[in-house]
């Protein structure tokens, strides 16, 4: 199992790897004995296992670093921090629908922080020397107009809440929410994001339990 995040990183790296689709119920031999009672995914490099996500992003970025491969981490701090919460409001959100008037409100302000920052302009966005004053960013992502981890991490989690929110809570973002709209869209454009994330169908299967267990 690759998790998406991880996924869209190695495609967008141009890594060669290889996708085993695995049966959790049914682990192989192999599975049991290098990671016992631990679930996907987990990297061995060198002899070396890592099972927790954040190590292995970690290596990855030490790893595949510059020259060969582009520099994976945004210049600004808040492009990662920004949409650290989202997901996890998203999972209050589903498992508490259809009474869930706080718990989209708690989403909803995720998202606006979200907006807020993508419509405004990062600082290297801003010319000191011009007196014009720059009102909206028009970048494609979230540090930029080229692809960070960040987005890596963030837009996969993006595409999920979309899909499972239309299909069991009969939520859209909203339109007014311009900067990630165009966000979204500029993802779209993107092999590595088209590629690598879950069809719509997936997506629905793996919350159908959710949905159902319900409060």
């Amino acid at each position: 199992m690759l998790l998406p995040e991880l996924f869209m990183l190695l495609f967008w790296l141009g890594v060669k790897f290889t996708v085993t689709t695995v049966d959790m119920r049914k682990k192989p031999a192999e599975l049991k004995d290098l990671a016992p009672g631990t679930n996907p995914p987990f990297l061995l490099y060198n002899g070396t296992l890592k099972t927790d996500f954040i190590k292995i992003e970690e290596f990855l970025e030490q790893t595949l670093a510059p020259p060969r491969y582009p520099h994976l981490s945004p210049l600004n701090k808040e492009s990662f921090d920004v949409g650290a919460d989202i997901f996890a409001k998203f999972s209050a959100f589903i498992k508490n629908s259809p009474n869930n008037a706080v718990q989209k409100k708690n989403l909803l302000k995720e998202f606006k922080r979200l907006d807020d920052f993508l419509n405004s302009p990062l600082p290297e966005e801003i010319d000191h020397h011009s007196t014009e004053t720059i009102g909206t960013s028009n970048r494609k992502f979230l540090d930029g107009n080229r692809l960070t981890l960040a987005d890596c991490n963030l837009l996969p989690k993006l595409h999920v809440i979309r899909i499972a929110s239309k299909k069991y809570c009969d939520f859209d973002i909203p339109v007014h929410f311009t900067g990630v709209w165009r966000y979204l869209q500029n993802a779209s454009e993107r092999e590595e994001f088209k590629q690598t994330c879950p069809a719509d169908i997936e997506i629905e299967k793996a919350y159908f339990s959710v949905a159902n267990n319900r409060k």
